[in-house]
């Protein structure tokens, strides 16, 4: 599959605009979602095998997840389990509906294996999600593996007044998923990234947990899970201050990393070009930073706080790097673009090869610990 992939498919892929491909194939990911029939017999082609494992209260039935940004309107929710991911982190959702920034705004660097968006929150809203997300549960529909929400602020609203907003989308979306991730770093949308100052943070989680203790009590059930995602050009200290809000805003756990500003040297004359276009750098020059930021906070928490890897992560090598580094579950995107659809399979297969036989919980950091 992935042979087929990158020699035949992609470069035909490639002569066509980023963007209009990704939305091409969400578009027809969105309509294979409407059959069970159809999910099934993709299941059968790319589905991967089991490796359970438990985080934050939550059982996911492989480690390997779907970053967030491929499905921002929840189009394709049920596709994503029969493509062999143990779970999916749909969205950015913002409050408010938003077209994003003006296109073209996603570039790739074939070369480097890299992609640079500024794509800035395009999305539905809340609301429009969390009828969607509802029409799935509806029709029985919805994936069996766990399915997280990834929440950004809206353009419009002042930082001042973005707890507040956060907060929003939570209420709408609640019931809907089974975690949340608190997005405070994605680059494309100004000034944003200063919300992971430890006071803006702080107010942030606090409303959110407010809302989540209110409305676990109205459904009487437990609190969901909330996440922080952090950047990677976060200095160690800045780190440092994200981890002191873990107890005192019950963080069920960290997502690292988003997308970096920072461009790295290269040779490629094309990569050259495309690294001057503004934007988050994703893909496989991300890679060694994401995992310095992955074991600076494994061994901050002392490997307390579960955490989600996510960064050029292309193969089994990368996925394991994070894992030993102290990721208890690991996340792609931009390696789908390069490496293809069969990706998530064999990074499963992969790990329970590494494994050999032994527990999880005792790979997750071993190479720090």
């Amino acid at each position: 599959m992935s042979w087929f992939y990158r020699n035949v498919a992609r470069p035909f892929l490639f002569m066509q605009d980023s963007e209009h491909i990704h939305d091409r194939t969400l578009r027809t990911l969105a309509v294979v979602a409407q059959s069970r029939a159809l999910c099934r017999g993709l299941g059968g082609i790319l589905g991967a095998p089991a490796l359970p494992v438990r985080c934050f209260g939550l059982d996911f039935p492989n480690p390997v997840g779907l970053a967030a940004g491929m499905d921002k309107g929840a189009v394709a929710a049920p596709v994503w389990e029969a493509m062999g991911f143990g779970f999916a982190e749909l969205g950015g959702v913002t409050l408010h509906a938003q077209p994003g920034n003006p296109q073209p705004r996603m570039f790739r660097a074939p070369a480097e294996a890299a992609l640079i968006n500024r794509m800035g929150f395009n999305n539905p809203g809340a609301a429009a999600l969390s009828e969607r997300l509802a029409a799935w549960h509806a029709r029985g529909l919805w994936p069996s593996h766990p399915v997280g929400i990834n929440l950004g602020k809206s353009k419009i609203t002042p930082l001042g007044t973005a707890a507040s907003d956060y907060a929003g989308s939570f209420r709408l979306l609640w019931a809907l998923a089974d975690f949340f991730v608190v997005n405070v770093s994605s680059p494309n949308t100004p000034n944003l990234r200063q919300l992971q100052d430890r006071g803006a943070l702080d107010e942030i989680l606090a409303a959110l947990q407010s809302a989540n203790d209110e409305l676990s009590a109205a459904h009487r059930a437990v609190p969901k899970p909330i996440l922080v995602k952090v950047a990677p050009d976060l200095s160690f200290d800045a780190l440092d201050d994200v981890v002191s809000l873990v107890g005192p805003r019950r963080l069920a756990g960290i997502v690292a990393t988003n997308t970096t500003l920072a461009r790295p040297a290269t040779d490629d004359a094309v990569a050259r070009i495309v690294y001057r276009e503004t934007g988050g750098l994703s893909g496989r020059p991300l890679a060694r930073r994401s995992t310095e930021v992955v074991r600076h906070l494994y061994r901050q928490t002392r490997g307390t706080v579960p955490i989600i890897g996510v960064g050029g992560i292309s193969g089994v090598d990368d996925a394991w790097e994070k894992v030993t580094s102290g990721a208890t579950l690991v996340q792609v995107y931009s390696a789908l673009v390069y490496e293809g659809p069969g990706l998530p399979g064999e990074l499963v297969r992969g790990l329970l090869d590494r494994l050999g036989g032994g527990r999880w919980a005792d790979a997750v950091g071993s190479a720090v610990r």
